[in-house]
């Protein structure tokens, strides 16, 4: 409510107007801003109300951007939970499902579910928190593979939500 509010209110859309030339550099850091639940909101109206030029170029920021922020809630989430994670792989009902998972393959199938649906968290304005926990916690991603499915999502939403 509160970046409907602001984003409503004309001077503040003049104030972003006058940012024109700090815009690419306000999109890369508002693409940071929208990795973080809170700031989502703000994120998307500012998006709306920069108006870039090149739509490509500021959804490839924007997207680099939440990328970086994806990243972060990812090492955050690694360190501050690491403990839980390794007390969790030594119990034995995580090894009956990891040997179930290698005996059939169609329980592989949920895998990538987990994957499709993390990915969806992260391009929908729901908190990226969600999306990088469920990657973090529920699979042994690879910080690269991480980076790429945070890039390609978001740059992808940016991109459609700069061309509305």
């Amino acid at each position: 409510m509160l970046a409907y509010y602001l984003f409503s209110r004309p001077e503040v859309l003049s104030w972003v107007a006058n940012l024109s030339q700090f815009n690419y550099l306000g999109i890369f850091i508002s693409g940071i801003f929208l990795s973080l639940g809170f700031s989502t909101a703000l994120s998307i109206g500012f998006f709306l109300a920069s108006n870039p030029e090149i739509i490509i170029i500021a959804a490839v920021l924007g997207g680099l951007g939440a990328m970086i922020g994806d990243f972060i809630i990812f090492k955050s989430i690694k360190f501050s939970f690491m403990d839980e994670f390794k007390e969790l792989e030594k119990n034995s009902a995580v090894h009956k499902i990891e040997e179930i998972v290698k005996e059939k393959k169609h329980v592989v199938i949920w895998h990538y579910l987990l994957y499709i649906f993390a990915g969806l968290a992260l391009a929908t304005p729901l908190p990226d928190e969600l999306g990088v926990a469920m990657l973090a916690g529920l699979t042994t991603i690879k910080p690269l593979k991480l980076i790429a499915i945070s890039f390609l999502v978001h740059t992808a939403s940016i991109f459609f939500i700069l061309s509305i």
